[in-house]
């Protein structure tokens, strides 16, 4: 069979053909249970009825104009997430990456603005902002970065979770404009900072008048128990950036600010050609409904708290275990090796999971699972784990 895809992504062999709500389906009818939501894109699980009929009704209306005009569904979109974040204006595209890269954008032109040359972005160790050359810039992981230099200018790295080092740098550089942050990482292996770790970020960015942008990318709409994980400390953010949860699926993204930063793009500034289309708005606006209908916020916070002590029981005899982090729904499990053969075991299982940072299970599923689901997620990984430290063939 000819090779028609570009080699981007090791793939794991299955195909699935069909989906509902936390189940998927492959090719040969195998049932399987989504403890990853497509990279915590689908909090609503697969073929959600109030996301199926946006779709179809918007589909037999209007897909696409452009935004050379007014778009109804963007407006309504924009007035909704507004509403949400307390933020002051929308922006709207494609993808997480592109998120971030209006981010970035806003970040520069606000410190030309102020005068300043090359303005400067504090990003951190151990983040994942994207593919693009300035997001991959952004982005705290070595590997992704191989083979692409030159990079970009124009950031510094610190290590997350570590106020005094960004401290230190406001005191050695004046051309810092921005602090561009992930409030829980994803990629980077599930990592919760310390509870006033945003609240401190916000003080900095206040004393310097830099922007604090936070990548809510992976942690919004829901996923941690509120819409977006700052909201738990009582702070707001000069720039956020959203996607994956927005649309369930259908591919948008959003870049939202307030004060300064949400009047500095100008025609011309920035744009996208399909960014806020009809289609994708009027399922982005089905998700809200339907997490706001549904309740999903308190339940997310009983089944994060069903999830830490389900594993902390089942797992506390495991010494290869070295931590359990769980934040709403994002779980991770940070081992003492590498732990990639378990996605395949878990495939084997039936089970869908996920292993980032090398040696950290990522688990987030669906934010409508029920309890017996829950619980056989915690089942089928615990013992996967038993497995895999017993036994040496599959290290």
């Amino acid at each position: 069979m000819p090779m028609t895809l570009m080699s981007n992504y090791a793939r794991l062999p299955v195909t699935f053909v069909k989906g509902e709500g936390a189940w998927l389906w492959d090719t040969q009818g195998t049932r399987y249970l989504d403890a990853i939501a497509g990279i915590a894109v689908c909090g609503l699980g697969h073929a959600h009825p109030a996301i199926t009929t946006a779709i179809c009704q918007q589909a037999q209306q209007l897909l696409h104009t452009s935004n050379l005009y007014g778009i109804a569904h963007q407006q309504a979109l924009a007035d909704a997430l507004i509403q949400i974040t307390n933020l002051d204006r929308a922006f709207f595209c494609n993808s997480g990456a592109e998120a971030n890269e209006a981010a970035i954008k806003i970040a520069r032109l606000y410190g030309h603005s102020r005068g300043i040359d090359l303005p400067t972005i504090i990003v951190t160790e151990g983040s994942f902002h994207g593919r693009t050359l300035a997001t991959l810039t952004a982005t705290g992981n070595p590997k992704m970065q191989a083979g692409f230099a030159p990079l970009m200018p124009g950031f510094i790295r610190v290590p997350y979770n570590d106020i005094d080092a960004i401290a230190q740098l406001a005191e050695q550089h004046s051309e810092i404009v921005a602090i561009l942050v992930e409030p829980v990482t994803g990629e980077g292996g599930i990592v919760i900072p310390d509870p006033d770790y945003l609240l401190n970020l916000r003080t900095l960015c206040d004393r310097h008048q830099w922007l604090l942008m936070l990548d809510e990318i992976q942690t919004g709409m829901g996923r941690t128990g509120q819409w977006f994980a700052y909201q738990e400390t009582g702070i707001l953010p000069d720039v956020l950036s959203l996607a994956k949860g927005l649309g369930n699926g259908v591919p948008i993204g959003a870049c939202l600010a307030r004060g300064p930063a949400a009047a500095i793009f100008q025609p011309g500034h920035h744009g996208s050609t399909f960014g806020g289309n009809p289609l994708v708005c009027r399922v982005a606006l089905a998700v809200i409904q339907t997490i706001e209908q549904e309740n999903l916020l308190p339940r997310v916070q009983a089944l994060s708290q069903r999830f830490y002590d389900g594993f902390s029981k089942a797992l506390a005899s495991i010494s290869g275990v070295r931590k359990i982090r769980v934040k709403g729904l994002m779980i991770g499990i940070e081992l003492d090796r590498p732990g990639y053969p378990l996605m395949s075991k878990a495939l084997e299982h039936r089970l869908l999971i996920n292993v980032t940072a090398e040696r950290v299970i990522r688990l987030l599923p669906p934010l409508i699972i029920s309890d017996a689901q829950a619980d056989e997620i915690i089942t089928t990984v615990s013992q996967l784990l038993r497995e895999f430290f017993n036994s040496p063939v599959i290290h």
